[in-house]
């Protein structure tokens, strides 16, 4: 638990959620059923790599406004494939309700990041 908060410390709390959300996410995809596991399933990993690049992006530069907005509509992204996977049956119950909870937190953290940001450029 110290490495995780040493690491949110170093990164940001919402980057640090993102990759262990990443974690989690790259073998549940290989449980996919084959048939959408090379469509949904890339899909999926591929939004999720494109959130963590933005939030990347904005730990390392200082206009962070459109990053952060990028990352967030990425994170909506994926509720919606989610949906779409449990719906299809790719994901189980359980599944799918750890990921709709990550993603509200990382939202959440993408949120009050932007906020702090406008607060700062006021």
């Amino acid at each position: 638990m110290s490495e995780e908060r040493d690491a949110a410390r170093r990164t940001g709390p919402a980057l640090e959620a993102t990759y262990r959300f990443l974690l989690w996410l790259v073998p549940t995809v290989e449980k996919f059923p084959r048939s959408q596991k090379f469509l949904l399933g890339d899909r999926i990993q591929t939004t999720a790599l494109d959130v963590l690049e933005r939030l990347i992006e904005a730990t390392y530069t200082k206009e962070r406004r459109r990053l952060l907005a990028a990352a967030n509509l990425g994170i909506e992204k994926l509720r919606f494939q989610f949906r779409l996977a449990a719906d299809l049956r790719c994901l189980d119950q359980r599944r799918y309700e750890h990921a709709a909870r990550s993603l509200d937190e990382i939202g959440r953290l993408i949120g009050g990041w932007r906020k702090a940001y406008d607060a700062a450029q006021s």
